[in-house]
This record gives C-alpha cells, structure tokens and sequence, in this order.
C-alpha cells in the first residue's frame, strides 16, 4: 500500500534522536531490547521481501558497534530462522552488555562471525547480497579505521546491498557525501567513496538524507504510537495486515 509521498515526513537526526528518547522514556515505556528486537525484524523481512532466499541466500552483515550494528545482530538471527545463511561481520565490536548478548544470540545458532579485513575480503566473494548496519543516524565523520577498508571494499564487491535506516557513510540530513579518513599524522585524509544500495529500510521514519533515495525503499518499526505519529507529524503510513515493513513510494522526478 502507498500513500502520497509528500504526507511522509522525512526527519532529521535531531528528531530522530528525540522520538528513540520519548520512546524510551517513562511514558514511552519501551526499552532498547524492545526497540532494537522490533527494529532487527524488520530489516530481516525488508530483506526477505527484496532478495528472497531462493536467489540470494547468503547473507553477510555488517555490523557497526552502536545500536544500528545490534540491530544487524538481531536481524542475522531472523534471517537465520527465514531459512537464510547469515554470516555476520564485525568490524569492530560493540562492548555494552546488550550487544555482547545478542552475539551470544547468534553464535548459539553458530552463525559464522568473523572480524579480520581479510576474512572480510575473502567472504565477500561467496555472499549473494550484503544487509549494512554498520552506521546509523549518529554518524559523524570522518572516518576512522577500520571502517574506510571496510566502506571501500562493500563498494568494490559489485553485491546488490539493503542498508539500515542510512546507508553507511551518507549525512543523515544531505544524503550522499564527500567522505574522508581521519587525518593521519601529517594532517593528510583521503577521499572515500560511499556507495548507493539497491533497497534501504527506514526505521521508525524515513530520514532527511534518503528522501531523492531511487531503489526499492521500506519503512519499519511497526512500534509508533499514535500519540506519537501525531504528535511529531510523521504520517506513518499503515503497514499491511500482519507485515513488519510497508514499501515506501519512489520520489517524483
């Protein structure tokens, strides 16, 4: 089901910071097991609804250290219950308890983790597609190792990508950017090219930066209130009978 794309708001890290705080909050009621659970599902249906497992079946994702690589975790293991093949990369690792539960999650259905560049390097070879949650709507460059091999090498693999919620590397308010590497210690950075993924799944609500976005476009998070939705103006659009994920119109040219 669509709804006029211009009824959709399409909101900035600002907001997006406020609405998880409200969510979170005593009234909200919610907590970031709830949120990040609810969030990962999602991803994993998005995935399922673009690249179904008959022609693209293994999976690797990519998962940043923050919530949006926890979300990623809990995204691997639905996939692995969609009857996918998830291998999960991790870059750099998340230390709060949450995350190390959730990679405890996922070993116990021995989902293969690996963390090397070159094991990295070596998998992509045998994946049908990529899920990046390695950034989420908190980013701020510039870029910091090991995450420029690891943007440069997703771009490199030619394999169709579904992001989370931004794709990573991308202002969450301008959308595609110049991206550099932190300066090394003679004040020198380099250019690092980000990549544009075949689908995207918004969480919550599309963000400021994927509003021209072209490819196949979900939102999820099927959690909002509708004090919430009406509160902030965000028009969620209704999802379709019991799905975790509504697809979002393309923009007008």
């Amino acid at each position: 089901m669509h709804i006029p794309i211009m009824s959709i708001r399409y909101i900035s890290q600002k907001l997006a910071q406020q609405i998880d705080e409200e969510l979170m909050s005593a009234s909200g009621a919610f907590s970031l097991d709830q949120l990040m659970e609810l969030a990962g599902l999602s991803c994993a249906q998005a995935v399922a609804r673009t690249f179904p497992p008959s022609s693209h079946k293994r999976v690797l994702v990519a998962c940043g250290p923050g919530n949006q690589g926890g979300d990623g975790l809990v995204a691997a293991r639905h996939l692995y219950m969609f009857n996918y093949k998830p291998t999960i990369y991790l870059p750099k690792p998340g230390s709060k308890e949450i995350y190390r539960r959730l990679l405890k999650q996922v070993e116990n259905l021995r989902i293969p983790v690996i963390k090397s560049e070159a094991d990295f390097e070596k998998s992509l070879k045998e994946q049908d597609v990529i899920l990046d949650a390695i950034f989420g709507f908190s980013f701020q460059p510039p870029l910091r190792p090991p995450f420029h091999t690891v943007l440069r090498l997703i771009k490199q693999s030619k394999l169709p990508i579904l992001s989370v919620d931004i794709p990573s590397g991308w202002s969450v308010t301008e959308g595609p950017q110049e991206l550099r590497t932190e300066p090394d210690e003679n004040g020198r950075s380099e250019i690092v090219e980000t990549f544009t993924p075949e689908a995207l799944i918004s969480l919550t609500a599309p963000k400021e930066g994927v509003k021209g976005f072209k490819g196949k476009h979900w939102l999820g998070g099927r959690f909002v209130p509708d004090e919430l939705d009406q509160k902030f103006e965000l028009n969620i659009p209704p999802y379709p009978g019991v799905e975790q994920v509504v697809e979002l119109p393309s923009p007008r040219l």
